[in-house]
């Protein structure tokens, strides 16, 4: 797998927690548990498609990380307003 595909997993994989932690008070334990819980999914996306600790894929896989939180917080902002 290629860096990009992993990126777009990583995207992915957060959108619900991105979802999770708009919900959820600041520095809470739900708000702690949204952000750090899909990391080991991360971790493990990374050792299985073979990309390793190459130092290029950092930038590109965190960038994907805080999108996938930022654009759940939005798709839980725009469904409360609708609510």
């Amino acid at each position: 797998m290629g860096v990009a595909v992993v990126a777009v997993a990583v995207f992915l994989v957060n959108l619900p927690f991105g979802f999770w932690r708009a919900g959820a008070a600041r520095f809470s334990w739900r708000w702690f548990l949204a952000v750090h819980a899909p990391v080991p999914v991360v971790v493990g996306l990374r050792i299985a498609s073979g990309l390793g600790w190459q130092l290029f894929t950092i930038p590109i896989l965190l960038g994907a990380f805080f999108a996938g939180q930022l654009a759940g917080g939005r798709l839980h902002d725009t469904w409360a307003r609708r609510r």
